[in-house]
């Protein structure tokens, strides 16, 4: 019994151990430069886009959380680090008709006297997504695709575009916050468009408070939206718990920037104009992250500890009846 056992063992093919490949530096030394090249020919290709990106990055405060996007698609990367290094590559060649059409589409928006520089930027994700599905496989793809496709965040949108959705948003923040001013007493304000006229104590406060391109909460918005992402991704939960944490970015974005509107109102009315602006209008943006999280946490814990610990008790009972029964 024993000698078959031991020529069992041996003929059988061996187990990767439980530690086996989880370090990047346990990949060979041709993956690395495999990658070093396709890399470099990479950013060759898209340089220009690539140096338009990080310029929006560093000179627009709205796209400043830009610069951080990279560094979650790398932790994402990393987080399936063990799926990755497992996962033997088996090129598609759908991959490479993808990638042949992407490269097409961006030559055309390069020469293009009508090319629009969006959809060259655009182009750089359409690449890196062909690209892993050339050298990797459908399997491969499935692993990284959240990665990749996050650094769609990092993309500044077209101004015009941008533009357009913030108006609808300041005149809902400037609507708003005007019926919350009107709650003090002696204190009058109307709102036109985007602009609120305040009197308080029967005197016009000077100047009428604007809300401007900057008050409208697309940059909360945007910055707010990819993080989470990143965090429903992060914490393992059911499918729809993610859907609906990611669909509450948009209404707690909205609302964070309302009360900041609200309370630059009374700033503007109290302190004074000038602690409404400047330095002081970009420190009260700053704190309605922490708010927004803040909001966003409490609706995580509320479908975690409460939506699931209702199921896990009713599955529980039924065990317990199920139990019983079969002691009868």
């Amino acid at each position: 019994m024993t000698y078959n056992n031991t020529v069992q063992t041996a003929i059988q093919p061996q187990q990767p151990s439980e530690n086996a490949k989880e370090s990047w530096l346990q990949l060979p030394v041709h993956s690395y430069i495999r990658v070093s090249i396709i890399a470099a020919l990479f950013i060759y290709m898209f340089n220009k886009e690539i140096g338009d990106i990080l310029y929006k990055w560093i000179n627009d405060p709205s796209w400043s959380h830009g610069i951080i996007i990279p560094l979650f698609s790398l932790y994402f990367l990393n987080q399936s680090k063990k799926a990755v290094l497992s996962c033997v590559p088996r090129p598609n060649y759908i991959g490479l008709v993808l990638l042949i059409l992407v490269i097409l589409f961006y030559i055309v928006n390069t020469i293009s006297p009508s090319g629009f520089g969006y959809f060259r930027q655009i182009s750089m994700i359409g690449a890196l997504v062909s690209i892993i599905l050339f050298l990797g496989g459908w399997r491969f793809l499935k692993i990284t695709w959240l990665p990749a496709v996050f650094l769609l965040f990092a993309i500044p949108l077209p101004e015009g575009y941008l533009r357009l959705a913030t108006i609808p948003m300041r005149q809902w923040a400037a609507t708003i916050s005007t019926a919350m001013l009107n709650l003090v007493p002696h204190l009058e304000a109307t709102a036109n468009g985007v602009v609120i006229n305040i009197v308080y104590q029967g005197k016009p406060v000077e100047p009428a408070l604007d809300v401007a391109e900057a008050c409208s909460g697309m940059r909360l918005l945007m910055a707010f939206f990819a993080l989470g992402v990143a965090m429903a991704y992060l914490h393992y939960r059911p499918v729809w718990q993610r859907l609906v944490l990611l669909a509450s970015t948009i209404p707690i974005a909205i609302l964070c920037n309302i009360i900041r509107v609200t309370i630059t109102g009374f700033i503007h009315v109290f302190l004074g104009p000038t602690y409404s602006t400047g330095i002081y209008h970009d420190m009260l943006g700053m704190a309605m992250l922490p708010l927004a999280f803040g909001l966003y946490g409490i609706l995580a814990w509320f479908m975690s500890n409460l939506i699931i610990d209702v199921e896990e008790e009713t599955k529980s009972s039924q065990d317990v009846i199920i139990s019983r029964h079969s002691r009868k």
